[in-house]
């Protein structure tokens, strides 16, 4: 992981704390009234999550600062902070400064896009079905799909072990065997049922983006932190 992907200035981790503005920050920095790792904090550093940051004497607590990172999960990670049946949890996979958790998840057998905060409200706000958010998948399946397939999975899908019928949504083709869709809930393993139903078998699912974040150029097991107007976009369609 490039550390540089996790730095951030300094004013603008205080503004994010609460403390102040990025404004005020540059000025409390400039009186010194800013440490950090017990050294007085300069003008325009770069601070990482790993730093210790006071002010006026308070060590600001990590879980003070919201963060979201965008995690590439691999297949075989089990979306659980604890389990002693799972191989291999969230908890065991990503090793960061802050207790971060996951917004949404992705069972076991598929990989892609989990994202992971210390934000409660984030989370709430992603899994609430009713905000429908949207989260793409490209998924393989273990025959040529057709375009009745394509029809019936784009009108929804009745799940007789779940007693509910799929909201419409969006699906196209994208190989022989693969199609990309976008959904706006998340029923349990909901496109491996909806795939069953119609007398398919999905070999494999890839979640590509999540909202607005997208997988971009993250390989399996790395993650970034969402940052900027990408963070800013986040925020914003929640609270739309």
């Amino acid at each position: 992981m490039d550390d540089n992907t996790k730095q951030e200035r300094l004013n603008k981790y205080l503004a994010d704390c609460g403390i102040c503005s990025r404004r005020e920050a540059d000025r409390m920095i400039e009186a010194g009234r800013v440490m950090v790792n017990g050294i007085p904090a300069e003008t325009g550093m770069r601070i990482t999550p790993a730093d210790d940051v006071a002010v006026d004497g308070r060590m600001l607590e990590k879980k003070d600062r919201k963060v979201v990172l965008a995690y590439y999960k691999p297949v075989g990670v089990t979306c659980t902070e604890k389990d002693k049946y799972a191989e291999k949890t969230i908890r065991d996979a990503i090793d960061y400064p802050i207790r971060v958790t996951y917004a949404g998840r992705l069972d076991k057998d598929s990989e892609g896009l989990l994202l992971l905060t210390n934000d409660g409200d984030l989370i709430n706000g992603l899994m609430r079905a009713a905000n429908y958010h949207e989260k793409e998948y490209l998924v393989r399946v273990n025959k040529p799909i057709n375009d009745t397939f394509l029809e019936k999975m784009a009108a929804g899908v009745f799940l007789k072990e779940l007693n509910v019928t799929t909201r419409p949504c969006t699906i196209e083709q994208e190989g022989k065997f693969v199609f990309r869709i976008v959904l706006t809930q998340g029923l349990n393993r909901q496109i491996r049922r909806m795939c069953r139903a119609l007398g398919y078998d999905a070999q494999g699912i890839k979640r590509v983006r999540v909202a607005n974040i997208t997988i971009g150029k993250l390989k399996p097991g790395n993650y970034r932190l969402v940052t900027g107007e990408e963070l800013e976009e986040l925020y914003g369609m929640l609270h739309s």
